[in-house]
């Protein structure tokens, strides 16, 4: 598997066979905004530092902290 290189500019094709994740998962992780893309024409392109940053675990905690925050609140609300 090649390196992922910083400046490099990459598909979400690409992009999602370096992360290991399903082509589903790469769209929704772009629509919702935990991966940076900016769309050229039709299509989107991924910059190599935005998939670095994406693999830091700062990113992973922040999101775990905010998935942790949202169940919580889902729970308070049905619970009452």
């Amino acid at each position: 598997m090649p390196a992922i290189e910083e400046n490099a500019v990459y598909t979400p094709k690409e992009s999602q066979k370096l992360l290991k994740i399903s082509s589903s998962t790469m769209t929704r992780m772009i629509k919702k905004g935990l991966i940076r893309a900016a769309k050229v024409g039709k299509q989107y392109r991924i910059m190599g530092k935005e998939l670095l940053r994406v693999l830091s675990p700062e990113l992973e905690d922040k999101v775990g902290k905010a998935y942790n925050k949202a169940r919580h609140w889902v729970h308070k609300d049905i619970d009452g």
